[in-house]
């Protein structure tokens, strides 16, 4: 059973990604840089927004707010265009391995990919058992192994904790090759396990912590022990569009409102002006207000709305 922390997090479906479990356990991000990473992200955020296989390097960089020089693209579309999933599970005699994608190409600022057919079930034929990755939490990750740890609890949704050696929590950040980390654990404890945990608080619905499993003084393994916070879902673009017209509508009429006869009910009007006006802060990119609260908005923003031209058809104003 998992455990529940008191945290929140506005999950953005608009501004999500989704992976199969086999995927995000499969070791895909294995020794990728955070820029690598956030390629990857968005390749796939592409496919499941519309089926676009192409994105603009522009769009990229304001998606992670980073400058991404040509030659950094060059270096990190080659790496990914190698990548290779697998799927093993040895205790019932079964593995395998396939491509990710079958090409990638970069011209005058546009990526354009192709992926493998057999990757493409992990991310566009999704029915059960699939994790859902927030970009606007996830592009907030200064470290590539805050992605890997999040993306591996994530994976293990239902549990609390997860017991795992250190050879093999090495191998999922992908510095089981690192001479240093092998002989001094603290050193890996403090530049990459901890670098993760903290920003994983710090960022996400989930509250991490660790035991360390010894014998003697030796550390052998971590068990890894998580709780997972409420999970808030955001306002929608067609929400925040219908708060956006009703916002034009009103101050495209503003002056006939302030401009009523009677001064009590033009005070009013102008009351009700600032109240729709103050809703304005809830436009912006990215979304930060919940579906509920911008369903409150919308009721709000209509009955001010209809309040209003009452007041215009009250002191004989026609309403334009």
């Amino acid at each position: 059973m998992a455990r529940i922390n008191s945290k929140e997090t506005l999950l953005n479906y608009e501004n999500s990604i989704l992976k199969s479990n086999e995927i995000s356990m499969s070791k895909l991000s294995h020794g990728l840089s955070l820029n690598q990473m956030q390629l990857l992200a968005y390749a796939i955020y592409s496919t499941q927004k519309d089926g676009n296989t192409a994105f603009r390097k522009a769009d990229f960089e304001k998606k992670f707010d980073l400058e991404y020089k040509t030659e950094h693209a060059r270096q990190d579309a080659q790496k990914i265009s190698q990548l290779q999933f697998s799927i093993i599970d040895l205790e019932n005699d079964y593995f395998e391995f396939w491509n990710v994608f079958n090409g990638i190409k970069y011209e005058h600022g546009k990526f354009t990919f192709r992926w493998s057919t057999d990757f493409i079930p992990h991310i566009l034929e999704l029915k059960e058992k699939f994790i859902t990755t927030d970009l606007t939490i996830a592009s907030q990750f200064n470290s590539s192994f805050s992605w890997t740890l999040y993306d591996y609890l994530q994976a293990h949704y239902g549990y609390w904790h997860k017991p795992i050696s250190k050879e093999a929590i090495m191998r999922l950040f992908g510095v089981e090759n690192k001479k240093t980390y092998k002989e001094n654990t603290g050193r890996f404890k403090k530049t990459v396990l901890d670098v993760a945990i903290k920003e994983i608080n710090a960022l996400t619905d989930l509250e991490v912590r660790y035991n360390e499993e010894r014998e003697g003084r030796t550390i052998i393994g971590f068990d890894l022990i998580w709780s997972n916070g409420k999970k808030v879902t955001s306002a929608t673009k067609k929400q925040i569009k219908e708060i956006q017209s009703i916002l034009d509508i009103v101050f495209e009429d503003m002056f006939q409102y302030i401009n009523i006869n009677d001064e009590d009910d033009r005070q009013r009007a102008i009351k009700l002006i600032r109240e729709i006006e103050n809703m304005r802060e809830f436009t912006g990119e990215p979304i930060c207000i919940t579906k509920e609260k911008a369903d409150d908005l919308i009721k709000k923003a209509v009955w001010n709305f209809r309040e209003m031209n009452r007041l215009l058809e009250k002191n004989n104003r026609p309403v334009s």
